[in-house]
This record gives C-alpha cells, sequence and structure tokens, in this order.
C-alpha cells in the first residue's frame, strides 16, 4: 500500500490486517473501476481496494461521467469474488448503496438510497455506485463527495456533500473506514441474508411511495413506487397495475 501524506494509513489500520494491506493507492488514474478490473484479471484477491486521488476518466452509470475536484472526494473500488452464483451478483448494487448510508451514521447524517445504487442526503445526490461483473470477480466503484463545496451546472440530480451539510470538512480516511466495514458485513448478504439486506434497504429507500418517471429497456414508465420485491426489483404501480422492474435508467422523481 503506498500513501500520500494524506492517506497516512493511521486510520486504515482499524480494518483487518489482511484487508488494510490490500489498499492499493495511486495518486491519478483514468478510472478505478479499470485499474481494478485489470489487477483483478491478474489475481488480485477478493476484498482488494483500488483507491485514488485523481480520476482522469471516472464514470458513472451508462457511462455518465463523474466528476470530482482532486482532495475533495473518494474514489475507490473494490474487487470482489463471490461465493455466491453469479445470477445473485446483481444484488451486490444494493448491498453496496446500503453499506455507503449506513457508513455515513457515524458522521451524523441521515443518509437514503436510491434505487438501485445511488445515496442521497436531504433530497440530494451525494454518492454514486458503479458495479460491474467480469469472469469469475465484480468490481464495484464508489464516487462520494466528501468536502466539495461547488459543483458544476447542468447536472442531472441536485448533488451534496458531507462538508456542505455538517458545515465542515471530514477526514475521508475515516469515512473510507466506516464504508468499508459496512460493505464488508452487507456483501455477504446478497444470498441467504439477502432478505435481512433487503429489511433494512427499505427503510432507507427514498423512492418507496412517491411518483416517478423511468426508463426500463427503452420504454418510458410513470406511475408510484409501492418498494421493491423479494428479489430486489423495484415495485412501481402504474395505470396498468403493478410492475416489476428489474433494470432502469434515468429515474427522476415527479413533483
Amino acid at each position: 500500500m503506498t500513501l500520500d501524506n494524506e492517506w497516512d494509513g493511521g486510520i486504515l489500520s482499524e480494518l483487518s490486517s489482511d484487508w488494510a494491506k490490500r489498499v492499493i493507492f495511486l495518486p491519478e488514474c483514468g478510472s478505478t473501476n479499470d485499474e481494478a478490473r485489470r489487477l483483478a484479471l491478474k489475481g488480485a484477491p477478493h476484498l482488494s481496494v483500488v483507491l485514488t486521488e485523481r480520476q482522469t476518466a471516472g464514470r458513472g452509470r451508462r457511462g455518465q461521467a463523474w466528476i470530482c475536484p482532486p482532495g475533495q472526494g473518494l474514489a475507490f473500488t473494490l474487487i470482489l469474488r463471490p461465493s455466491e452464483a453469479p445470477a445473485l451478483w446483481s444484488r451486490l448494487a444494493l448491498a453496496a448503496g446500503l453499506a455507503m448510508a449506513e457508513g455515513l451514521d457515524a458522521f451524523g447524517l441521515s443518509a437514503g438510497v436510491k434505487w438501485p445504487n445511488d445515496v442521497w442526503v436531504a433530497g440530494k445526490k451525494i454518492c454514486g455506485i458503479l458495479v460491474e461483473a467480469d469472469a469469475g470477480f465484480v468490481v464495484v466503484g464508489v464516487g462520494m463527495n466528501i468536502n466539495v463545496t461547488e459543483f458544476p451546472e447542468g447536472l442531472a440530480h441536485p448533488a451534496t456533500s458531507l462538508a456542505l451539510e455538517l458545515g465542515r470538512t471530514v477526514s475521508r480516511e475515516e469515512v473510507l473506514v466506516s464504508c468499508l466495514k459496512k460493505l464488508e458485513g452487507r456483501i455477504g448478504q446478497i444470498g441467504l441474508g439477502f432478505g435481512d439486506l433487503l429489511e433494512s434497504w427499505s427503510t432507507r429507500c427514498v423512492l418507496t411511495g412517491n411518483d416517478v418517471r423511468l426508463n426500463a429497456g427503452g420504454v418510458l414508465k410513470t406511475g408510484r413506487v409501492e418498494g421493491i420485491s423479494s428479489q430486489g426489483e423495484l415495485i412501481l404501480r402504474t395505470a396498468t397495475g403493478l410492475e416489476r422492474v428489474l433494470q432502469a435508467n434515468e429515474i427522476r422523481l415527479l413533483t
């Protein structure tokens, strides 16, 4: 693990010794997901973490750019080699979103989750997650606004940060450790413990009870979110009845 002056590893030592040794710090890279995939293909072990100060080609879902000024956010990717069947790996998006929200509890924030894997605070996006599967492994990329105080115009959704919500700067290393500790537990629940994961996830869902518009496979749908199913699908009540949505893009709240 190579760290710059800020990432001195003092707080990272709170992680288990095996895991702490798997944190790989890159001062700059194109995308932590791309770097993690490259390392995974070379045999990087389960729970390896690729952490960077600056991403030059960070991206979110649907290829959208993820931009965060150096020194003001978190950009990292976790390499997972799940023991569960690949058919269950899509649940990692829910697990990661919930873990990030729970990790923020330690800082006095009440964070919610927006299906399938965004984290919101006070109606604004604070964290985005990109899950990408390959043969034998999954990479879970996280971008979180920590000490960002200004955001560019034209964002798809209003954004916020810990600093804006708390009125003070926060140690990014402390946030990273808090979130990784929650992640370790939640990623182990995509199989037999999925019911417990869903119960906790549902209590934080910011969409339940709200009218939304979404794009599901090129089909625009409008309806009220009733919750999520036992398989993690979004349950949408439309004019024609209840529908279960497995994947969707551009989910927008209707006011």
